[in-house]
């Protein structure tokens, strides 16, 4: 599922190659059980241009100061397309944006999990979801208050998007690996030291992430994404990665070294 470094890797699609072009239209793929602006929100958008680009958490933002924005949510395996016309279009393209010109944008998403509104303002829209602060924005001080003071499972504090947005399965699963802490320890009971370990881990892991555009195959060998199935060997330690279940998700982990 796409966290925080996928959904800026598309927000930058959108700020390299779409903004301050006028909108003229939209087009529509197969659209059943897909949550999309009506006709009514598209026209708001046709004459407009994007001047910005804005990300939190998981959500991506494009729109102007004075909005409306298109807010996009890439849900379970959706991306953001940019191609001109002429070129041949995505697959599962359910919104293209049609920009004067030969520039497209296209809303992919085979599982339809994903979604696309129009929404006014949106630091109304952030407070309105409930979202915490942006994993990549919240400082030592706000991380040790949301994560380090939860009673439950460190890796559920992860990835409550109300205590801290943009962190999913895969990278809580990859900051506990590096810091040695099983998925399942009470947080509380971390103390200050680990908890500002875990803080710049989760930030160096997914900067490491955005550095790369999302591109996986760029990233170190010595990660557990590269090694991330049951009974696969650690390479950090020798030992065996094993799968539980912490807080009804799947949790990747090695007990030879995570230890905490």
């Amino acid at each position: 599922m796409p966290e925080l470094p996928e959904a800026d890797a598309a927000r930058r699609r959108i700020a390299d190659n779409c903004l301050h072009r006028t909108i003229v239209g939209f087009t529509l793929g197969e659209v059943t059980h897909v949550d999309l602006p009506s006709e009514a929100e598209r026209a708001r958008l046709i004459g407009t241009q994007f001047s910005q680009t804005r990300r939190h958490g998981k959500y991506i933002f494009a729109g102007s100061k004075d909005g409306p924005w298109m807010h996009i949510h890439l849900g379970m395996s959706g991306s953001l397309r940019v191609y001109d016309d002429g070129d041949t279009p995505p697959d599962y393209a359910r919104l293209t944006v049609v920009f004067e010109g030969d520039r497209r944008l296209a809303f992919r998403d085979p599982r339809k999990f994903g979604h696309v509104k129009i929404v006014e303002d949106v630091d109304d829209f952030i407070a309105a979801k409930g979202l915490g602060p942006d994993a990549m924005q919240i400082g030592d001080n706000a991380f040790a208050q949301a994560i380090g003071r939860t009673r439950g499972a460190v890796k559920s504090a992860l990835l409550d998007q109300g205590k801290l947005a943009g962190v999913g399965n895969l990278w809580s699963d990859e900051a506990l690996y590096r810091t040695g802490i099983m998925p399942d320890t009470k947080a509380s009971d971390l103390g200050s030291d680990r908890i500002a370990h875990l803080h710049r881990v989760v930030q160096n892991i997914m900067g490491h992430v955005m550095e790369k555009n999302a591109d996986y195959s760029q990233l170190p060998r010595d990660w557990l994404i590269h090694n991330r199935e049951a009974g696969a060997g650690c390479p950090r330690c020798g030992g065996t990665i094993t799968k539980k279940t912490v807080g009804g998700r799947t949790a990747y982990h090695c007990p030879d070294h995570q230890t905490a």
